[in-house]
């Protein structure tokens, strides 16, 4: 019966994530190495590539500092009452709950050229929903909880005893932070990094709805591969699939390297 159970497991495994994988691998080269590269280099794709790894870079960024912060706040935040860390610990895990299609609507009607905000930027030049700084809002909203989760852990196990006896000793926070909070959960940082660029590579929904999904403008590499699919674009679209699966297995390995580095220290 045991080996059963783990005969099925593995067929469960290789039906739904193998078996796909393999077949975007013979779709991208279906048409050889040169049906793959004129796939990759098409301008559109190079431009969907490039917005892909822009708003991966500032999401990862803004997210690494405020998701640090915000965890250092839910947990360490002593002048905050329960109920309003119980408040914004539930905000945090919004998006969760909601489908990233229903979050990048969201942010169209609070900052869309029809709302209040949307305007008032618009009549000084600066746009936000379909440019790259609605893009960016919307894959923060979906990838916000990974840096908090990872981290908010590791600061309730370690506690805060380290932490106030360096203050006892005269170090002010900044110190404290680098010396002592830093080392405990710099791993868990690592991880949080790694998941927040893997999730902002394939954020999909939220993205599309805010972007406009214009070609050489606000395109990203998902939302071509949407539009290379509903084209009729296989090869193009299994291409560019391959191009951020090669990413995801690198993030994958990344992780595993932090892993072993964890254990080591």
């Amino acid at each position: 019966m045991r080996k059963l159970w783990i005969g099925l497991t593995y067929l469960v495994f290789a039906l739904l994530l193998i078996a796909p994988l393999g077949k975007m691998v013979f779709g991208a080269f279906n048409e050889g190495i040169g049906g793959l590269t004129s796939a990759i280099l098409r301008p559109e794709a190079l431009h969907a590539l490039m917005m892909t790894g822009f708003i991966v870079l500032t999401v990862t960024l803004l997210n690494t500092l405020f998701g640090m912060m915000m965890a250092l706040y839910l947990v360490r935040g002593s002048w905050m009452s329960h109920s309003i860390k119980r408040f914004l610990n539930s905000i945090v895990d919004l998006p969760y709950a909601v489908s990233p299609v229903i979050g990048g609507l969201m942010i169209v009607l609070m900052l869309g050229p029809g709302s209040i905000v949307g305007a008032f930027f618009e009549k000084v030049g600066f746009q936000i929903v379909y440019a790259f700084p609605g893009m960016v809002i919307a894959t923060l909203f979906v990838t916000f909880p990974l840096m908090v989760r990872e981290v908010m852990p590791v600061l309730q196990e370690i506690g805060a005893q380290q932490e106030e006896a360096a203050s006892t000793l005269g170090a002010y926070g900044w110190t404290t932070f680098w010396r002592v909070t830093w080392p405990s959960i710099r791993w868990a940082v690592v991880y949080g990094v790694v998941l927040t660029v893997a999730r902002s590579l394939g954020e999909f929904g939220a993205v599309l709805v805010v972007s406009g999904n214009i070609m050489n403008k606000t395109q990203t590499a998902t939302t071509l591969v949407y539009q290379d699919v509903e084209n009729f674009n296989v090869t193009s679209a299994n291409s560019v699939s391959l191009v951020l699966a090669v990413f995801a297995v690198g993030l994958l390995l990344t992780m595993e390297w932090a892993k072993k580095r964890k254990g080591v220290h």
